[in-house]
């Protein structure tokens, strides 16, 4: 029997909740049929999904593959309804974007693939540059709307701003590493690690308020802008990294697992999603893509 809709979405649930209780609530309904769902969804496909461990549910690598499809299926349905639900889509025009360097990667394709789907005529003209000059830009006028972290964001007071996905702070470790089977990971037993450390947007200095909260200051071994090159560190043992699940893949680009723990206290979050300057008018091309976009991530895994 083919999988269905309903399948997928508890899947996709389940992937950005870490568990079957969670998953569960998060959609108010039973998790007896969570973990129907997904068995039946695994029997479909022939593979398994998820390893069922004691602390809740991780993806397996095929499973981390199956989440991209089950997504762009579920993001197909929502833009064919969309489509005849609004006429206006045949309608052109401008649209003038701009996003931050660590959302470019991992949001704005999902949010433009959507976009083009329901306006295929409208002209999109995008700038990648840092969170606090893309705030100048939007007050100035230069753009339309921007996709970047809107934990960072400043000015508020000129800009409407709207979150579309919160993502917490993740410890990642190479697999088999010490703390890996700990039942509860505190920030204190992170000072004796060697630390690979982003420099990117607010990633680093949220990093750096975490450490200099620690007793012991623990040691950078490296600084990168490179969230691949965090990655493969990691996971070929060159250190460990607190790092917002937004970002978190299981597999480095050479095929080495990574780890991902919960750490104990209060680790920071980065927000993501749009803003516009307050009080403009918002051409048809900035609504609907705002509009758009408040529908495409709420199945989005962030671990």
């Amino acid at each position: 029997m083919a999988f269905t809709l309903r399948q997928l979405r508890f899947f996709l649930a389940a992937a950005e909740a870490g568990s079957v209780s969670s998953a569960a609530r998060a959609l108010s309904i039973s998790q007896s049929s969570v973990t129907e769902a997904i068995r039946s969804l695994e029997d479909d496909l022939g593979v398994i999904l998820f390893e069922r461990r004691a602390r809740g549910l991780e993806l397996t690598h095929k499973g981390a593959l199956f989440l991209r499809h089950a997504s762009q299926i579920l993001d197909d349905v929502s833009s064919a309804r969309q489509a005849f639900r609004d006429e206006t889509g045949s309608l052109g025009g401008q649209l003038s974007l701009g996003v931050s360097s660590l959302v470019a990667g991992y949001v704005l394709s999902d949010l433009l693939t959507r976009f083009r789907r329901g306006w295929p005529a409208v002209e999109i003209s995008a700038l990648e540059e840092t969170g606090d000059y893309l705030q100048h830009l939007l007050i100035g006028g230069e753009l339309d709307v921007a996709v970047l972290f809107t934990s960072g964001i400043r000015d508020r007071a000129a800009l409407n701003v709207e979150t579309l996905l919160v993502s917490p702070y993740r410890l990642w470790l190479p697999q088999g590493h010490r703390l890996a089977a700990a039942e509860a990971i505190a920030p204190e037993d992170l000072v004796q690690e060697p630390f690979i450390s982003l420099m990117v947007d607010e990633i680093e200095e949220s990093t750096r308020r975490l450490m200099a909260g620690l007793s012991v200051r623990p040691r950078v071994a490296f600084r990168t802008r490179s969230v691949e090159a965090v990655r493969s560190l990691v996971a070929t043992g060159a250190g460990v990294a607190v790092m917002p699940g937004l970002v978190y893949r299981p597999w480095s680009l050479e095929g080495d697992r990574i780890e991902i723990r919960d750490v104990s206290g209060d680790l920071p979050t980065v927000s993501v999603g749009l803003a516009w300057r307050k009080g403009a008018p918002l051409s048809g091309p900035a609504r609907n893509f705002i509009r758009s976009a408040q529908g495409a991530l709420p199945f989005k895994a962030s671990p």
